[in-house]
């Protein structure tokens, strides 16, 4: 089994590089700006520990994620480096490093906001190991599009640490997010195919072939945009908010469609797939940052 032979402890880096830091930005920015858009008022120390919380968790959920698909990632190149498939680090090690976190960040949040963010993030660390991870993502093509919900989580969490409530706007970033992840991530499977075909994991590109995961990207991308102006038409953001929306959604939309029609199948090629996957990070960086100019201009 792969890293059980290692005999000296990990390096820290290995065990920073299990909670996907790369990935953790976007998850701490999301939820930073549903706290930060949140009404009400929350004592500086307390919004850093929730903060906190929240990307400790999403660290959390990365190390299991890495301890469970250990064998998998040894089978593809993009994955082939991290702390497990490479030997660095033993299989048990991560376990216990990703439960305790996850302990830790959920019991925290509780004590120090309220036990309804606290019992979302537990249930967002739940969802991504156990539903996305162990059932989704080995057994169904529709792995991804179910899945979203785990990154969907962050501003709801967020929100309801300040206000200890869910209401209609964080229902709407978390829809967001959730329409947005079929295209971010099957545009990135397009040109990682071979890697998810490898290890015999059934995403779109494998399963139902390019054109239809092309066909997909564009589908949901409509869909995301509908959720991306849904805070304007239910007049829960203004204008600033609104025209960021407006102006970013149509460049993906733009990008998504120039992807959807695209016949390529040399991954070296994929140039705009790859501008697609990259820009629909910047996407969320921008209607969330805009989200939190908004409300605070317009409060």
């Amino acid at each position: 089994m792969i890293g059980s032979s290692v005999a000296v402890p990990a390096h820290w880096r290995d065990f920073l590089a299990l909670t996907k830091p790369r990935v953790m930005t976007l998850v701490v920015f999301t939820a930073l700006c549903g706290l930060l858009a949140a009404p009400g008022n929350i004592h500086p120390v307390i919004a850093f520990t929730a903060i906190l919380c929240i990307a400790v968790g999403a660290g959390a959920a990365g190390a299991l994620n890495q301890w469970y698909e250990a064998d998998i990632d040894g089978m593809m190149k993009r994955t082939a480096k991290r702390p497990l498939p490479a030997g660095r680090m033993d299989r048990q090690s991560a376990l216990h490093f990703g439960v305790g976190l996850s302990v830790f960040s959920v019991v925290l949040m509780g004590l120090a906001t309220n036990w309804l963010a606290a019992g979302i993030l537990a249930g967002s660390i739940l969802f991504y190991v156990v539903v996305y991870t162990a059932w989704l993502k080995p057994r169904t093509v529709q792995n991804i599009v179910i899945g979203g919900a785990a990154g969907a989580f962050p501003p709801v969490i967020g929100w309801a640490a300040v206000t200890g409530d869910v209401t209609a706007l964080p229902i709407a970033l978390f829809a967001l997010i959730f329409f947005w992840t079929p295209p971010h991530f099957w545009a990135l499977a397009l040109f990682v195919k071979m890697d998810y075909q490898n290890a015999g994991i059934p995403m779109l590109p494998v399963v139902e072939g390019e054109v239809s995961t092309r066909r997909q990207i564009w589908f949901y991308t409509a869909i995301m945009a509908a959720a991306a102006m849904a805070p304007v038409l239910l007049r829960l953001t203004g204008p600033i908010y609104g025209t960021v929306a407006f102006l970013c959604t149509a460049i993906f939309a733009v990008m998504a469609f120039h992807v959807g029609h695209r016949r390529e199948s040399d991954p070296a090629k994929m140039l705009p797939e790859k501008r697609l996957f990259k820009f629909s990070i910047l996407y969320l960086f921008l209607l969330f940052g805009a989200l939190v100019v908004d409300r605070w201009v317009f409060a």
